[in-house]
């Protein structure tokens, strides 16, 4: 065939895949096969015209393209396998005459010319190379080639697995911390991420190993699955990218008939989950099997009994194997609380659920009666009371549907994504996350039953619409008696989740010096004991959502909270707030204005000390946005004439600027020789805004009842540079005071307490006080 004719055969292929991809009501398997067999026949022709029959010669395709998992933006994993005997040069010709008509109709090309001694060398080099040779496919040329580089790399493979294997579970763990969990990621690798299409080629090489197989359940429906959201990404973005990026997501889920972004999170969550938990069995059932095989294994051995010698763990379960099983005798039909005896059995051990033993439970155990037996209920305090090895025993149950048939309002939080970059896991992993830590704090409270049942259910109503804590407030209130608790308990339980964001919200929003502040508190939490179970929860709730939602900072305000509460519960007056410290006093009374600075833990600590004034909080926030640092939060206290304000910042680039740079432009804004307000407006007309990006509008709320002495105004906004500036200039305008301030910024968002009075030091009015709320809002806009 001439070159024009080549070239018209790859227009015509090109022609022939656009129409393919575009045809109505293709998708899915049905697509990717088509489009495989157009691509093979094309090749097939390529090859024959290249000579690579008269070479010899066979053309194969390995990996995704080996598996037939062509999506529209898939590159294309061929190897020209030629013979011994065959020329070099001629067969470097024959390739480069199929390689070139690829690239020419701009498909990606991974391609490589080897004899198969030379496959096989690289295969025991490289894990990669090798994972792709098990699923090459002939497609052209001799077959017999084909069929001998096949059986021989499963023969290497299988013959190197004892050696492999924990080089590729070493690998899999690896590239899990780089790329981090598909379940739990807002803009999720459907290829490397953990549970993604990466760990199921790894699974496949695993049971092709001979060494130990997977769970099957649910995988071949993952991969399809995983697959068709692919193919709907690149047909969507029209690039060949496995990252399903937020502002991608929408259109991903129109194309595949799902009704929004979030149902399409779940389902790829839910299908994460699936082939993760597989792997964690998988990885497992390996460690066993080599340990068991080899005495010097580096894995290590669980005991020292014999392989298949049973130990007790409770009624009906046994350990064997380094896994909990159920014992010969059991009859699991008669026994509805065998699924959460065992459950906590093996979290108790630290030992896995064996998989036939999870289908064997789903299968034959009954319902639990309601309300729950006592022992029940027992056995699920003990399961979370395991800590961190319920997890995974859990994750076995949740992968059986034994969690949503235990728990029914279960189903409405599984996989439910968190669209929140605080969050790091969906909500039915973080409602267990917070149990696993909440059993730490066992030992803190006097009811550790309670607060772990409070843990797993305090965000159970985000699978309802409407407020969560109140959502949450109505489901409890009736799983609670179905659980088996008293009624006494279950009213603990309800206020626990009715109030789980009561100490954060209040510790960072509000001041404490107030005593309209730790009076709220204490009527909501109305016992020692409660405060004390809300303590725990709030610190396992915080640690369960990630690092930005808990630190040092918060921690000490919420502690500073309780204290307080706990005060006040006992019948005692909360004690003044201390005197300024003495090298404050000092400034203070000789008057002057003092610019301070301290480095602390990823940042700054900046205290401004001087005469109070209208503005002043305006001026150091802008001062501070103009020396590019940003504000993570602040307190302001006036003491008669003296203003305080604590600033915790960090460089937004760079290294911070000098302590006499700063004060010296604090002083300067302040005598009004700078001009803050039109350095920071000159500063944003050279950074405009791109179009497109849309944020929603300011919320300003005056707060009742939050404060005898104050007017308290809320801010919550898109974060910024100068938006402090531009607050507390507005405020200034309306002539009031603020007294107080509490600023912290939550990702991209800012929400900002503000303590404020009228000029007499009074209360605002209730039509002053909305008046400034619209100044300020107006002054956002």
């Amino acid at each position: 065939m001439a070159q024009a004719d080549t070239d018209g055969a790859a227009q015509a292929y090109g022609q022939a895949r656009a129409s393919l991809l575009a045809r109505p009501g293709l998708t899915g398997p049905g697509r990717r096969r088509a489009l495989t067999e157009l691509t093979d026949a094309w090749l097939a022709d390529l090859f024959v015209t290249a000579g690579g029959n008269d070479l010899g010669a066979a053309l194969i395709a390995v990996g995704g393209y080996g598996r037939g998992e062509l999506s529209p933006g898939s590159d294309l994993d061929l190897v020209l396998l030629r013979p011994a005997s065959a020329d070099q040069g001629e067969a470097a010709a024959t390739a480069s005459a199929i390689w070139y008509p690829v690239w020419d109709c701009g498909l990606r090309l991974d391609h490589s010319l080897r004899t198969v001694p030379q496959a096989r060398r690289v295969a025991a080099d490289d894990l990669r190379a090798l994972l792709g040779m098990l699923d090459l496919r002939h497609i052209a040329g001799d077959e017999a080639l084909s069929a001998g580089l096949r059986t021989a790399a499963l023969a290497d493979w299988r013959g190197f697995a004892k050696r492999r294997l924990p080089e590729l579970m070493m690998s899999s763990r690896e590239r899990a911390e780089r790329t981090g969990d598909l379940a739990f990621s807002l803009e999720p690798d459907l290829k490397e991420s953990r549970g993604g299409l990466r760990d199921l080629v790894v699974l496949r090489a695993v049971a092709a190993s001979w060494v130990a197989d997977c769970p099957h359940a649910g995988l071949e429906e993952a991969r399809a699955s995983l697959l068709d959201v692919r193919d709907a990404l690149h047909m969507a973005t029209g690039r060949p990218s496995d990252r399903l990026v937020l502002q991608e997501q929408d259109v991903v889920a129109k194309t595949l008939g799902l009704l929004d972004a979030d149902a399409l999170l779940r389902q790829v969550a839910g299908t994460g989950r699936t082939v993760a938990y597989a792997a964690d069995v998988t990885w497992h059932r390996v460690e066993q099997a080599l340990s068991g095989r080899d005495g010097r294994s580096r894995f290590v051995r669980r005991g020292s009994r014999r392989i298949g010698e049973r130990a007790p763990l409770a009624d009906g379960v046994v350990e064997q194997d380094g896994e909990v099983v159920l014992a010969r005798d059991v009859r699991p039909w008669d026994d509805p609380g065998l699924v959460l005896r065992a459950a906590a059995a093996a979290a108790q051990a630290g030992l896995r659920l064996a998989p036939n033993t999870v289908d064997r439970l789903a299968a034959e155990c009954p319902p639990l009666p309601d309300p729950w037996p006592r022992p029940a209920l027992d056995a699920l305090v003990s399961l979370l009371g395991a800590g961190r090895p319920a997890v995974v025993v859990w994750e076995a149950l949740d992968q059986a549907g034994l969690t949503s048939r235990l728990l029914p309002d279960w189903e409405r939080v599984r996989s439910r994504p968190q669209r929140n970059a605080v969050h790091r896991f969906t909500v039915d992993r973080h409602l267990v996350e917070c149990a696993v830590r909440a059993a730490g704090f066992a030992r803190r409270v006097d009811r550790p039953d309670l607060l772990l049942v409070a843990a797993l259910f305090h965000d159970i109503g985000k699978g309802w619409p409407g407020d969560h804590s109140e959502a949450g407030v109505a489901v409890v209130a009736d799983l609670g008696p179905r659980l088996g608790l008293e009624p006494a308990d279950v009213e603990v339980l309800v206020t626990l989740v009715r109030h789980h964001l009561l100490l954060p919200e209040t510790a960072t929003r509000r001041d404490l010096e107030d005593p309209a502040t730790v009076a709220h508190v204490a009527a909501c939490v109305r016992t020692p004991d409660v405060l004390d179970l809300l303590h725990a929860l709030t610190e396992a709730d915080g640690l369960a959502t990630g690092p930005g939602a808990w630190n040092e900072w918060k921690s000490g305000l919420v502690a500073d909270l309780v204290s307080r509460t706990h005060t006040v519960l006992g019948g005692h007056e909360v004690p003044p707030p201390p005197a300024l410290s003495d090298a404050y006093a000092d400034l203070v009374r000789a008057g002057r204005l003092e610019v301070l600075a301290t480095p602390v833990a990823g940042g700054l600590e900046v205290t401004v000390v001087g005469p109070d004034r209208v503005g002043m909080l305006a001026a150091v926030a802008g001062v501070l946005s103009l020396n590019r640092l940003a504000v993570r939060s602040a307190s302001t206290q006036t003491t008669g004439r003296v203003a305080v304000q604590v600033w915790q910042v960090l460089p937004e680039y760079g290294e911070p600027p000098s302590l006499v740079r700063l004060r010296e432009d604090v002083r300067r804004a302040l005598d009004g020789t700078l001009d803050v307000a039109d350095r920071l407006a000159r500063r944003e007309d050279s950074h405009p805004t791109r179009p497109g990006v849309q944020v929603p509008p300011p919320r300003v709320e005056v707060v009742a009842n939050a404060s005898a002495s104050s007017t308290v105004l809320e801010v919550r906004a898109h974060d910024r540079p100068g938006l402090l500036h531009r607050i507390g200039a507005a405020l200034a305008a309306a002539e009031v005071d603020v007294r107080s301030a509490l600023v912290s910024t939550l990702g991209s968002e800012a929400v900002d307490v503000f303590y404020v009075v009228g000029p007499g030091g009074e209360p605002l009015s209730h039509d002053q006080a909305a008046a400034v709320a619209s100044e300020v809002k107006a002054a956002l806009r």
